[in-house]
């Protein structure tokens, strides 16, 4: 009798442990579902809210802009203009005719946009008083309006060397013409009246033409104009809740000429800057992380229908232009006596005054090289006068930043020699004359693919300056996105804090 009792108590005891297994192995195979569960995309993201789906937009059929999804969004690859020497697998004739913009070697510079699926940056502009921008065209407002009329006259920008920091001007009507009832094709920028829908905040404030017309005092004023404008842009900005909000970090200025905006952009640091260089400018200010560099303006006339080739253009080497300069300038003093008795070699001083511009026209036109040496800033016009003359830019400027360098390479297409290297006895002569018949053709053949990036013209036109400068903002768009939700992480705990302490909030707290 006992020992029944004792099989069915070993009977029983296995069957429990069998089945606590069973339910352990059953709890233990729910739990990890529930992790691998928990670990994978979240369904309840509003996809519609991030960055990409307000980076970009899409123009229908209509003409409507919409905003894209997510999954129609283009590989960044298509933004790119230049690859060299691609290590990667190439793509399909099918695959690559698909693309806004081709991939392509070394043997080639095609700018391939296509019309449809244009991704479109969205711009808030500020409708500011005409005295920041046309007024100091000497245009005068009709009515309410603070904006000229652009379908029936656009007002006139000064000639001469005013006009290669001419920037604003062509990016503000740029954005005007966006709002026609039937707008240019060429769209890489759109004005929208919501800020927020907006990507970036524009400022329309037209600084380098005020630093040129407007930076000598009146006799009966205690300050100049230009500093009175500044001072105004300061005191506006910095009282808009969209500037509030962000510090300043979404906002859009541009101050190309080198000294404009100088009293303001030590207040207005945190925007992001349009420039055509940093030589003026501490890192803490601008840099190539936060802020775009643009092309000036060439005002050299564009050598169009050019079929020279290398045996039709006599000089080797081509240099008009200040030779005297302070800061870094100092080098084409000492290169201005390394090379003018050597032959074919054209280095003499010149201006824009009498017929200046035409005489630097006749010979850059009829150059195989042209010398860009830095002068009180790393760099100048003379760089992008080459490239419309079909000259190859040989650069002598070590602080040189150049613009769209993250999309186009500039060794396809330009000389880059370092100053020390420059300044030692028939080195650079020898470096020049290396270059043979095939090389220079290859270079001078891509400057006529590219020269097109450096055109400002109205309206705008596909792959142009100005759709290349707003697509180099597009590009900075994401990492101000970053620090713009980083910086909102702990805005309520914040908040709270100093309500607690009586203090009042401070966009500072967020940067």
């Amino acid at each position: 009798m006992a020992e029944r009792n004792v099989s069915s108590l070993g009977i029983v005891s296995r069957n429990f442990l069998f089945c606590l297994f069973v339910t352990t192995s059953v709890l233990f195979i729910l739990s990890w579902f529930f992790v691998l569960r928990s670990t994978s995309r979240p369904s309840f993201i509003d996809h519609s809210s991030l960055p990409n789906s307000k980076l970009f937009a899409t123009r229908g059929d209509n003409g409507d802009f919409a905003t894209r999804s997510e999954n129609e969004v283009e590989p960044s690859i298509g933004n790119r203009s230049i690859l060299v020497d691609n290590d990667e697998e190439e793509e399909s004739p099918q695959e690559n005719a698909k693309s806004d913009v081709k991939c392509i070697t070394k043997d080639s510079v095609v700018l391939d946009q296509q019309k449809e699926n244009k991704l479109v940056l969205k711009v808030f502009m500020y409708d500011l008083s005409p005295e920041f921008h046309f007024g100091l065209l000497d245009w005068k407002a009709q009515g309410n309006s603070v904006w000229p009329d652009i379908q029936t006259k656009i007002p006139d920008y000064p000639g001469g060397l005013n006009l290669q920091h001419s920037i604003e001007y062509w990016l503000t009507l740029d954005l005007l013409a966006s709002e026609l009832p039937d707008p240019p094709n060429a769209r890489s920028a759109i004005r929208v009246r919501n800020v927020s829908e907006a990507d970036i905040i524009f400022v329309p404030f037209f600084s380098s033409l005020c630093y040129n017309r407007y930076s000598r005092v009146d006799p009966h004023q205690k300050k100049t104009k230009n500093k009175l404008l500044q001072e105004m842009l300061v005191r506006f900005l910095t009282a808009q809740k969209e500037w509030i909000r962000s510090g300043g970090h979404d906002h859009l200025i541009v101050a190309h000429h080198p000294n404009s905006l100088l009293d303001a952009r030590t207040k207005l640091w945190p925007a992001t800057f349009i420039l055509s260089d940093f030589g003026r400018y501490p890192p803490n200010i601008a840099n190539v992380e936060k802020d775009v560099i643009a092309p000036y303006k060439h005002v050299i006339g564009s050598y169009v229908d050019d079929s020279s080739d290398f045996d039709s253009r006599p000089t080797l080497l081509y240099f008009q232009g200040a030779i005297y300069r302070k800061d870094g300038g100092f080098v084409r003093q000492e290169l201005y006596y390394l090379l003018k008795d050597e032959k074919d070699v054209h280095f003499a001083f010149g201006s824009v005054q009498k017929d200046g511009i035409k005489k630097a026209t006749q010979g850059m036109h009829s150059s195989k090289f042209c010398l860009n040496i830095a002068g009180d800033t790393p760099s100048s016009n003379r760089l992008f006068d080459a490239i419309a003359s079909h000259c190859v830019p040989v650069i002598i400027s070590d602080e040189i930043e150049l613009p769209y360098e993250d999309v186009l390479d500039y060794s396809q297409f330009c000389i880059f020699v370092r100053t020390g290297d420059a300044l030692k006895e028939k080195f650079l002569m020898n470096l020049i004359r290396s270059i043979k018949k095939d090389e220079w053709t290859r270079m001078w053949q891509k400057l006529k693919e590219v020269e097109n990036f450096y055109e400002f013209q109205y309206p705008s036109k596909e792959g142009d300056a100005v759709q290349m400068i707003w697509q180099a903002v597009a590009r900075k768009v994401p990492a101000i996105r970053l620090k713009l939700h980083k910086s909102s992480r702990f805005s309520r705990s914040l908040v709270h804090s100093e309500r607690g302490l009586n203090l009042i909030p401070s966009p500072n707290n967020f940067w």
